[in-house]
């Protein structure tokens, strides 16, 4: 192969893929004890973006790294392939889903390779495979037969031209010639026709039966980002409260729920939703109540009455109802007392409707402003009968054991994960409608229902699949037509990692020894925009699937690390927003640099081409070290301060880079990188390299590189002659103990720093000498005692040791110094002076100087007196 003296990656990336692939160094065949490292899966929309290679590449780094460490690492990949991007890009092009999805699988993986992502491609997995949906389908019939699924109305986006539903992506602002009626959301994006709602039958999992373990679970997710496990917490809503019955004259109890039931005796209205059973009934009588239920526009007034009333049951007293946009028919009970004193939406609509407000908690400090906004806060009862008087917090039981007609109540915000979709590109739901039987379910043996073939209709597709929707019912035998709506994508992705485990198996979905065995995958990264969804389905799926007898795991990820989001310009990247940047743009490692280096994993970060410039920088110096090596140096056999530095500083680079990989701050790894290049190329210059030492640095140099430059690693490593493909090789481990990497940097940095602050100072423009004196012991001793006295003794602590106090008033002088917050830890004297003698080569060679490192025991009493631990006195002559 022939090698230029500039790192051209393109030259070398199929010659490394062809030796990766035949030695299968990312393939698992026996999956003994891996570690399951997974990045969330890409929905195949055509080509990999910059959020993609983000997210790849910090999962590659994290498995490449562990695999170097000696760990087995499942790092598999695959397609989320369904789902309505597809059938739009399909319609789009004049094609059908199924074309357009493989040529983008194609386009996508080709892209994977070039970007050096180390599979195991053995495993790969596609949803929109029958193979891989039919679970999909068995999955529905075992939750069915659990009581996990549901049929009921649901409202939808209609498209009456197109005469099929829309998802709500598919409804966009009309264009500038088209008047919307008011209250009309948008048109259909194919045809521009104003779009209508419709309520259909719909299929739910009933996802709300886990509400409580799903919540209380976030507790143990100790490897979760508190981010996500609060938009968890705040999605599933939990309300605690009661359920107060209402006598409503005419029609009987209507149930309210309320989180604060001491406030009862303020409520100045009953409100029921539109939907609302009361207000459907009432609607059947007053046309006025009927136009306000029924319309479905932007209705012109907050609430309408009804011309009824209800008894409030702490007070008797009655109220009037109304029917109000306001109060929503999925939340609660549908129904709400208004209590405008003490609730903000209250207050809004009574405010609107010009209803009475009524104080009944008193502020514990200052006063309520009733008339300009609610007290939504905790206090004392006024006006309430016998509780007067009463702390909120008290009355709030008390109220409810009381009243006959309130009883405890639990509520959330989570409503059942509706899984219909009026699509053609999805899992069909395997159920047949039957007019003597009602939905029925497909035999196991039957399974997979496949998708007919596409054919560009109006409407969906399966409705006019007429010799695929027309069958016979399983259980009657009679006519009966398939079910054609299709499942929510987010079903095929709610399980997919455990199909990684056994791809192949046509038995059953995954082989469940394994699941138990190597649940839960131990790092998933993705971003934080799943966190309510994808994130909360997979958690809803591992419980179903073990109380369905499939799985013992009830949460099916340790660790989830999220990446943030790649800016360009302060805006999200993307082809809508036209600023876009291709991965290929700047080659596969520079971009994989680039994005590794900019921030912290979960960080946003700007592109900026001058940053992507120092990525190529860094690539090409580390190329260009080993390829003058690989040429022939002039080496030496010497041992000398540069050496020992160098020596110690690789296990400094070791140590911090390990750290940094195994807690995902890959940029500071990187970090450590570029600065062991920087030291590699001074040393090179500073004189003759040892060749064991050099050879060492540059080996230790392309194993911390491996995992986030996977190319250049292995081409140099090989230009070393060194043993093994680089993917294969042991990570380095520091061959002597470092006790603390970082106070022996911050040392060296300090020194020099003070050097530099003195010859500019005193304007010493030659100097010929650098002196360094260490502190003596007895100063050790006194900072290590301060550091553990109590800030008001630390003087007396110090002073009470006999080897500090027989130094006297210095030593008084030295504890009085030590008399403040936040003594950070220091280097033993030994290793201080150790580290101050190794590196005194840098200032040798930024000054050429002589340097001298001395204890105070041998240096002069005035320039010993001035040296404290981690501030060795200096003299420069």
């Amino acid at each position: 192969m022939h090698r230029g003296r500039t790192y051209d990656h393109e030259s070398v990336q199929e010659f490394w893929q062809y030796r990766w692939n035949q030695e299968d160094v990312y393939e698992l065949e026996d999956l003994e004890d891996p570690l399951y490292v997974l990045g969330m899966f890409p929905y195949t929309s055509g080509n990999l973006h910059m959020g993609h290679v983000r997210n790849y590449a910090i999962t590659d780094a994290y498995a490449r790294f562990k695999r170097m460490q000696g760990h087995e690492v499942l790092h598999p990949m695959g397609w989320d392939a369904f789902g309505l991007p597809a059938e739009n890009a399909a319609h789009e092009r004049a094609t059908d889903p199924q074309s357009w999805t493989d040529s983008c699988i194609a386009r996508m993986r080709e892209e994977m390779e070039t970007m050096g992502f180390g599979y195991d491609w053995s495993r790969e997995i596609t949803t929109s495979e029958p193979d891989y949906y039919r679970w999909n389908q068995q999955f529905f019939r075992e939750f069915y037969k659990e009581g996990l699924v549901d049929y009921r109305g649901a409202e939808v986006n209609w498209c009456p031209d197109c005469e099929t539903v829309l998802a709500d992506a598919q409804v966009v602002d009309p264009p500038a010639d088209v008047d919307l009626d008011p209250g009309t959301e948008g048109v259909c994006w194919r045809c521009d026709t104003p779009v209508e709602t419709r309520e259909l039958d719909q299929w739910f999992f009933t996802i709300t039966d886990y509400a409580e373990e799903l919540l209380t679970g976030l507790n143990d997710l100790d490897g979760w980002p508190d981010s996500v496990t609060e938009m968890q917490r705040n999605w599933i809503g939990k309300r605690e409260g009661a359920q107060v019955a209402f006598e409503v004259g005419g029609y009987g109890p209507v149930e309210v729920f309320t989180a604060r039931p001491e406030t009862i005796h303020g409520a100045t209205y009953l409100a029921v939703g539109p939907g609302h059973d009361l207000a459907r009934e009432l609607a059947g009588e007053d046309a006025t109540v009927a136009e306000y239920v029924e319309t479905d526009e932007e209705r012109e007034t907050a609430g309408i009455p009804t011309g009824r009333t209800a008894t409030n049951p702490a007070t008797g007293e009655e109220i009037p109802v109304y029917v109000a946009a306001y109060v929503l028919d999925d939340v609660g009970t549908g129904a709400v007392m208004g209590v405008p004193g003490h609730n903000e939406r209250d207050h809004e609509f009574a405010t609107a409707m010009d209803l009475p407000v009524r104080q009944v908690v008193e502020p514990a400090s200052g006063s309520a402003d009733l008339d300009r906004e609610a007290y939504t806060g905790e206090g004392e009862l006024l006006d309430s009968g016998a509780y007067t008087g009463r702390s909120t917090e008290a009355a709030r039981s008390e109220i409810v054991d009381d009243l006959d007609a309130a009883e405890p109540d639990t509520q959330y915000r989570l409503r059942d994960w509706l899984i219909s979709r009026q699509r053609y590109w999805g899992t069909p739901i395997p159920i047949v409608h039957c007019e003597e039987c009602g939905p029925v379910l497909v035999p196991e043996d039957d399974l997979p229902i496949e998708l007919p073939e596409f054919v560009q209709t109006r409407g969906n597709p399966l409705d006019e699949a007429t010799d695929w929707t027309e069958t016979t019912c399983p259980e009657c035998g009679g006519p009966a037509e398939r079910e054609t709506d299709t499942m929510d994508t987010f079903v095929d992705s709610s399980w997919y990692f455990l199909r990684f485990l056994s791809p192949d198996r046509e038995d059953v979905p995954f082989d469940p020894d394994l699941a138990n065995e190597l649940l839960p995958v131990d790092v998933y990264v993705g971003g934080k925009e799943h966190a309510v969804l994808h994130l909360l389905y997979i958690r809803f799926f591992a419980r179903a699937l073990a109380d369905i007898g499939l799985l013992e795991h009830r949460e099916p990820v340790d660790r989830l690390v999220n990446q943030g989001t790649v800016l360009h310009g302060g805006r999200k990247m993307s082809d809508t927003e036209g600023n876009a940047i291709a991965p290929h743009e700047y080659g596969a490692e520079t971009t994989r640099l680039f994005v590794l280096s900019a921030a912290h994993p979960n960080r946003d970060f700007d592109w900026a081409a001058k940053d992507v410039g120092e990525a190529y920088d860094l690539q090409q110096g580390i190329y260009s070290l080993v390829y003058e090596y690989a040429e022939g140096i002039q080496l030496a056999d010497r041992d000398g301060p540069a050496e020992r530095y160098l020596d110690r500083e690789l296990d400094r680079a070791v140590a911090a880079a390990t750290e940094d990989y195994d807690s995902f701050r890959i940029h500071q790894a990187i970090d450590e990188i570029r600065r062991l290049t920087r030291l590699l190329g001074r040393y090179r210059a500073y004189d003759t390299p040892d060749a064991e030492t050099y050879r060492a640095g540059l080996k230790t140099l392309l194993r911390l590189l491996a995992p986030v430059a996977p190319y250049l690693a292995e081409e140099c490593w090989n230009m070393l002659q060194a043993d093994r493909l680089i993917v294969e090789t042991d990570w380095p481990t520091p061959a002597s103990d470092i006790e603390a990497y970082d106070r022996e940097r911050t040392l060296v940095t300090t020194v020099r720093d003070d050097v530099r602050d003195i010859v500019e100072t005193a304007g010493i423009d030659d100097p010929e000498r650098v002196e360094l004196v260490v502190a003596p012991d007895w100063k050790y001793t006194a900072y290590e005692t301060a550091r553990e006295a109590d800030e008001e003794s630390i003087v007396s602590a110090v002073m009470s040791d006999e080897t500090v106090r027989q130094h006297g008033e210095a030593a008084e002088s030295y504890a009085q110094s030590l008399q403040r917050e936040g003594l950070e830890p220091i280097l033993s004297r030994a290793t201080e002076q150790a580290e101050l003698e190794r590196a005194s080569w840098l200032l040798e060679d930024e000054f050429d100087a002589a340097v001298e490192v001395r204890e105070a025991s041998d240096a002069d009493d005035e320039l010993a007196a001035r040296a404290e631990p981690g501030r060795p006195a200096i003299y420069i002559s």
